[in-house]
């Protein structure tokens, strides 16, 4: 009995750090007064034997799942993830893994860490850590990956159909929120910021100075692919670039003690160089607050595709046990007075999901130098790239892990010894979609979710037989328009293709090279700030 009550307070506490602003105070306490006598009453007396614990963080999940995709419960072992995203360093293998319900697969090992130095890859299926199989660990089997410095794990593994093991020795994991940097020709500084993390500003600075001393006259700053992070690191990052006192983000909410305008603090770095900024679909948050800042105040061009469009604000709050919830707080605006979210969390669709903003609808807005820019979902670039692109039918493909299983079987079977030489060829491509059509991938558009969903509701009213043809019909119209995307969408998917494949061969850090010499969103960024006419035209 005990137990039980100690759960049910748990969510006395997240319910009340939920809705606290709310003034209705006597139906949020008959609420939980309800809930908490369901809770106790299914939990004494329900057929079989419950448990306290998974029947509260379904409650948990379920609830939260209502509001919006940020909106999170965190155990003790997710807030210890937290410090550690933020902070850049951790103990442990040093790879990025994905974990599944029967393996753990490696993303991506970082150069000469333990996972790369005992000879793991990308694409290796990790079965079983010391004598427990993942398959039959109920839990986040990663877990078990990580561990004090200085001690051992040995696992087993799959390569190519082929078992392997190996024994690593895990150890202190620095993660750069600046990885990269380097001078190009022209005095081009180029500066990869891949994470918001606390040393975001910080390794920004250093990399800046580093450059300007090399005689770097201009800058690109790339910060595709970059998630997002702290707000009060977007905001420092900025400011390398704006002067002290400068508006970068408003924070609206119903609840009036977060609205907040966010001025930069210090003095600034360089707030003449000219600056070219690099985003993409996965560029978020943090990114966009940068991205959308320097664009506002007309400080620098913005290339690539349109950002990610989450503009939603969220804060960590202390719960009991060691526990806490990140709560969506606010909305943020950039200078302008844009919110860039691109999903409408509130006002879902029938079937209960988000719906996009309509760009038909979008609203236009000012920038410093009266540049009109628009709202409605994400950073639009002054200048967008296919190359950069995501559509839905490269966004199917990255779900499916059809462009990073593709890339495992081209590492296994082709030589590269310089990333210079490296060219994905039109036959390449055309072995990509052959590779595509043969696979079993859930290469699946949300159209034919829809359709298939139903094709059940017909089947349950036993009407399938009368519409069977008609959906075997539009499954294959749908099929060909698949395939057709896969050519109007080429250049996306073979920039994808390339990335993926770059790094099998020569880490991150190859990839970065590769870049600077062939990247077309860094050519281009080359070739405004070559033409300093053009990038003022842009400007004004």
């Amino acid at each position: 009995m005990k137990k039980r009550i100690i759960f049910s307070s748990a969510a006395l506490v997240l319910f009340f750090a939920t809705v606290s602003f709310k003034s209705d105070f006597f139906e949020i306490a008959k609420q939980i007064e309800i809930f908490t006598t369901m809770f106790k009453e299914l939990n004494m007396n329900y057929v079989d034997e419950t448990n306290p614990a998974e029947l509260m963080d379904t409650a948990i999940t379920a609830m939260l799942d209502d509001l919006d995709p940020y909106t999170k419960y965190w155990n003790e072992q997710d807030v210890e993830a937290s410090k550690i995203r933020n902070a850049g360093e951790y103990t442990g293998i040093g790879a990025t893994v994905k974990t599944g319900k029967h393996s753990i697969v490696i993303v991506e090992p970082y150069k000469d860490y333990p996972a790369d130095k005992a000879g793991l890859k990308a694409g290796d299926e990790i079965i079983k850590i010391g004598d427990i199989d993942i398959s039959n660990f109920d839990e986040d089997a990663g877990e078990l990956l990580k561990g004090a410095g200085g001690t051992k794990v040995s696992i087993t593994y799959k390569r190519q159909g082929e078992l392997k093991t190996t024994v690593l020795t895990r150890e202190e994991i620095e993660v750069n929120a600046v990885p990269f940097y380097t001078l190009l020709s022209d005095n081009i500084g180029y500066i990869v910021l891949s994470k918001f993390n606390n040393k975001a500003s910080s390794e920004t600075i250093a990399a800046l100075e580093a450059l300007k001393a090399k005689g770097a006259d201009k800058i690109i700053l790339d910060l595709r692919g970059n998630p997002g992070g702290l707000l009060s690191e977007a905001i420092n990052v900025t400011n390398i670039f704006v002067p002290k006192n400068a508006l970068i983000t408003t924070t609206k909410s119903v609840v009036k003690k977060y609205n907040k305008e966010y001025y930069t603090k210090n003095q600034p770095i360089d707030v003449t160089i000219p600056l070219v900024v690099l985003v993409n679909g996965r560029s978020a948050s943090a990114s966009e607050i940068v991205a959308g800042g320097i664009q506002d105040l007309d400080r620098g061009v913005v290339i690539g595709a349109r950002s990610f469009g989450k503009g939603l604000v969220q804060r960590p709050k202390k719960l009991t046990y060691g526990t806490q919830i990140k709560i969506t707080i606010s909305r943020y605006y950039t200078p302008s007075g844009r919110c860039i979210q691109a999903l409408d969390y509130w006002n879902r669709d029938k079937n209960n999901k988000a719906v996009r903003y309509d760009k038909n609808e979008s609203k236009a807005f000012k920038t410093k130098n009266g540049r009109t820019v628009y709202d409605g979902g994400g950073i639009q670039p002054d200048i967008e790239l296919a190359s950069s692109g995501y559509s839905n039918i490269t966004t199917a493909l990255l779900k499916s892990d059809a462009i990073f299983d593709f890339a495992t079987q081209y590492y296994y079977s082709h030589s590269l010894n310089k990333s210079s030489d490296f060219a994905f060829t039109d036959s390449d491509y055309e072995a990509f979609k052959k590779f595509v059509k043969q696979s079993q991938f859930s290469f699946e558009t949300e159209t034919e979710a829809a359709l298939k969903k139903a094709m059940l509701v017909a089947k349950k009213e036993k009407m399938d037989a009368s519409v069977f043809d008609s959906y075997q019909a539009l499954l294959k119209t749908i099929q060909t328009t698949k395939e057709q995307g896969l050519d109007t969408d080429k250049q996306e998917i073979k920039a994808l293709l390339t990335d993926e494949i770059i790094k099998r061969y020569f880490y991150r850090e190859g990839l970065y090279e590769y870049y600077v010499t062939h990247n077309p969103e860094v050519l281009k960024s080359v070739e405004i700030l070559k033409d300093s006419k053009e990038y003022n035209n842009i400007l004004n």
